[in-house]
């Protein structure tokens, strides 16, 4: 593995992660160990059997007087409690955290029994009669979409939430005068991360004598956007909603962001029980209506010039969010809005971008969320742009990728990519993967009627989020001047204390990325120390812990952001030091530097102090500090990158701060008989900039391909046409596991770091998991292109195989290009 600038010091190591003791050792402080209250309730909730149905009435009297119930809530305590939680957008679609007036998915919440324990809690479940009037329902984009659908949220009188249209460029210029157009049409299914710990609550509604006030602890990571969100569904001000995060939040890669809503429900059932009460989701109700990425439909067309070169693309993008614009919704629709384009120089574009409702569970963050939709039709029509330009897909990527030297590089939709070499990282990947002598043992394998192919994909890789991006599901005119959303802002504090042992306080919720072991690195680094001599504190609570709007575990923001914001307050730290050494020494402060755990001149080494005694006079003898210098060890900062802005009035956006770059090439085989697909070799290559710690990136490297694995080959949230989900255990949704998960891998890096980081750094967690699934799709396709089948939706597995080949035979003159699934198309 080549790793190229790499920075001296503990940064660029690979630095043994500091949190896996206590996670080896069974010491994790995940919630659903911790009591944080005296006297909790337990709570289970009543969830609705129904797709789409009429409530008429709600009977809680026998549940209520079950032995142990301390309250039953259901429909009139919550409309009485709460408002509806804000929307993104300004939609007809009131969202609560149970239903109201009708269940609009399997597994809605209708009511909720607090009792003296999980048991007693569960029986008198049973004991709630609901009465339901089923409605007709509707879960497929296609059929949401017909005129005739079944309406979800009579307010609208449709079942479109959202829908905008945007143009850059001359687009229809373009493709008139195109040699070629290339039109492909695609679906992406709905998958879930499945972490180890589903949701958890605790929530305790306080009457205080200036009003109610709630305190939370919940596996929440952000983004903290969420925490006004809860506030404004309760009534209070944010202030007085305090949400406690644990240091272990069991996984999340972006569905814990849905917990949110069961905050505000078990604050409410709190207020009625009159205790504390706690909620463990369990495996059947997280599977059934906890979070997943959207499924998308995807209408794609390229103005190709007669060397195929794209000149324009016209993009229409139809997110099936589920029964409701649920915040951050719609946030998959519009985080790659920048980086639409992808790796190429394209200067005219055309988007259209719909979220629609239908009546499955709501839709949120799923690691990559919006890249592994926007690449999946992106990469497949580039293939098929080579197919009928008769170039090589490699060869077709290279002549349209962004050149070195046009970094930074504007888009037309607004995004700034910082910094790259797409072409190098691309070469690298093909060199690594042999790819000349694979084309010819492809053309020996088929010459045998062997099924072999060979699939790839460039995409940018987008982190720290601008938040401003939502903005753009408003229209420009309807944007009140003065009051717009931006940033990328990160917080962190950071103190020493008496002994010089240095602390640095992360609120940055981590959800077993390494954040600890990085933020030690770091810190250690800017202040000269051992590591031994730096802690870090994962903690979030809200009352104490800096957090703003934008804080959160989610689009790759800590090694872009949050390291930014550790140099600036460590060198604020440093600065202090140096003043307090100097008049220690008696030398100038701009003379002295910090190295190896001491204080030196650094032309007279000897010269020194250690910098625990520096620490030690700041606190023991503040009165002998210079005039004018404050006897304080103690910073924050907070990292806030002037290029994220809100949505200009043209509605481009620079929709994150940094764009990374991940290639891959992937040779795949499929059995005849079985149709069993086996990868036989992966060639990835990242470029996220400065690479902090390359173990840990290996690691952040793996887990994205594994997880996206699953959404190419095997999970998928399938619903039948009534809107029944058909796969809410592990005997249907299906995880890949490290039997399925042996592929050969070279992982390789290049590194172009970031001018706007102050490490140089770009995030990396999230790039196998957009390109990955359509790397696998493209391989798949390439190993049926004899046949006369093209691949257009995931996941692909034997038994999608053997219906398009079935199909292809049974018609030779149509190519079959979509398979049947009833859950998303």
């Amino acid at each position: 593995m080549s790793i190229i600038g790499r920075s001296p010091g503990f940064v660029g190591s690979s630095v043994a992660r500091v949190e896996d003791p206590a996670l080896l050792c069974g010491q994790g402080r995940f919630l659903d160990d911790l009591d944080p209250v005296p006297g909790t309730l337990v709570a289970a909730v009543v969830r609705s059997p129904h797709a789409h149905a009429r409530i008429r009435s709600v009977d809680l009297s026998r549940a209520r007087a079950h032995p142990g119930v301390a309250a039953v809530i259901g429909p009139d305590e919550v409309r009485e409690t709460l408002r509806p939680f804000p929307l993104a957008v300004k939609t007809d679609m009131p969202y609560y955290p149970t239903a109201v007036d009708k269940v609009r998915y399997v597994g809605e919440p209708v009511a909720v029994v607090i009792a003296s324990d999980r048991y007693i809690a569960e029986d008198a479940a049973e004991l709630v009669r609901v009465d339901y009037e089923p409605l007709p329902a509707v879960v497929r984009t296609d059929a949401a979409l017909a005129p005739e659908a079944p309406v979800l949220h009579e307010g609208v009188g449709n079942n479109v939430a959202t829908d905008r249209t945007f143009t850059f460029g001359d687009v229809d210029a373009a493709f008139a005068g195109a040699d070629r157009v290339v039109r492909g049409s695609y679906s992406f299914p709905r998958y879930s991360s499945t972490p180890m710990e589903c949701y958890a609550v605790v929530a305790e509604w306080r009457q205080e004598v200036d009003g109610p006030a709630v305190n939370a602890w919940a596996n929440f990571h952000g983004p903290f956007s969420m925490v006004p969100v809860v506030a404004g569904s309760l009534g209070i001000p944010t202030s007085r909603l305090r949400l406690v995060v644990p240091a272990d939040i069991g996984g999340s890669f972006g569905i814990k962001a849905g917990i949110y809503p069961y905050v505000a429900l078990m604050a409410v059932a709190s207020k009625y029980a009159g205790r504390p009460v706690r909620w463990t989701e369990d495996r059947v109700e997280h599977l059934l209506s906890s979070s997943s990425g959207s499924d998308r439909l995807m209408n794609m067309e390229a103005a190709v010039d007669a060397d195929g070169t794209i000149q324009a693309l016209r993009v229409d993008l139809m997110d099936n969010v589920g029964a409701y614009l649920r915040p951050p919704e719609p946030s998959t629709l519009y985080r790659c809005f920048g980086n639409i384009t992808g790796a190429y120089r394209v200067d005219t574009v055309e988007i259209r971008a719909r979220a629609v409702v239908s009546n499955k569970a709501p839709t949120g963050l799923n690691r990559g969320f919006g890249g592994q939709q926007l690449y999946f039709g992106l990469e497949r029509l580039v293939d098929q742009i080579a197919t009928e330009c008769d170039i090589d897909p490699a060869e077709l990527r290279r002549r349209n990728l962004v050149a070195a030297d046009a970094f930074p590089y504007a888009t037309p939709t607004g995004g700034i990519y910082d910094s790259g070499n797409y072409q190098a990282a691309f070469e690298l990947a093909l060199a690594n993967a042999d790819y000349p002598k694979l084309r010819e043992e492809q053309r020996a394998a088929r010459e045998r009627g062997e099924m072999f192919g060979i699939g790839m994909a460039v995409i940018v890789d987008p982190s720290a989020t601008n938040i401003g991006y939502v903005g753009l599901a408003t229209p420009s005119e309807d944007r009140p001047p003065g009051r717009g959303k931006s940033g990328s802002t990160e917080h962190v504090r950071i103190s020493v204390d008496v002994q010089g042992i240095v602390s640095v306080l992360l609120g940055t919720v981590p959800q077993g990325q390494g954040h600890a072991t990085i933020a030690r690195q770091v810190v250690a680094d800017q202040l000269g120390l051992p590591m031994e001599q730096v802690r870090a504190v994962v903690e979030m609570d809200t009352a104490s812990t800096p957090w703003t709007i934008s804080s959160g575990s989610y689009s790759s923001r800590f090694a872009p952001l949050v390291t930014s914001a550790l140099v600036e307050a460590a060198e604020a730290i440093a600065r202090t030091v140096r003043l307090v050494a100097a008049s220690m020494l008696g030398a100038h402060p701009d003379s002295l530097e910090l190295v190896d755990g001491l204080v030196r001149v650094r032309e007279e080494p000897a010269r020194s102090v250690q910098f625990r005694h520096v620490a030690g006079l700041v606190h023991w003898d503040p009165g002998s500090l210079p005039d004018g210098l404050p006897a304080r060890l103690y910073e924050e900062a907070a990292f806030t990158p002037p290029q994220s802005t809100a949505a200009s009035r043209t509605d481009q956006i620079n929709s994150s701060l940094c764009y990374g770059f991940v290639a891959e090439v992937v040779t795949c085989r499929i059995d005849p008989d079985t149709l069993q697909i086996k990868l036989e070799g992966v060639s990835s290559v990242h470029d996220a900039g400065t690479v902090l710690n390359p173990m840990l990136l290996e690691g952040q490297v793996h887990g994205a391909l594994v997880q996206a694995l699953g959404g190419a080959m095997y999970e998928e949230m399938r619903y039948s046409d009534s809107g029944q989900p058909t796969a809410a255990t592990f005997m249907d949704y299906l995880c890949p596991t490290t039997a399925e998960s042996d592929f050969p891998l070279i992982s390789d890096h290049l590194s172009t770091p970031s001018p706007l980081t102050r490490l140089g750094a770009k995030g990396s967690g999230e790039g196998s998991s957009m390109s990955f699934p359509v790397a696998v799709a493209n391989a798949v396709a390439d190993a049926l292109a004899p046949a006369g089948v093209e691949i257009t939706a995931l996941p692909v597995h034997g038994s999608v195989l053997h219906e398009l080949l079935a199909a292809a035979q049974a018609d030779p003159d149509v190519r079959p290009t979509v398979h049947t699934s009833k859950g998303h198309h």
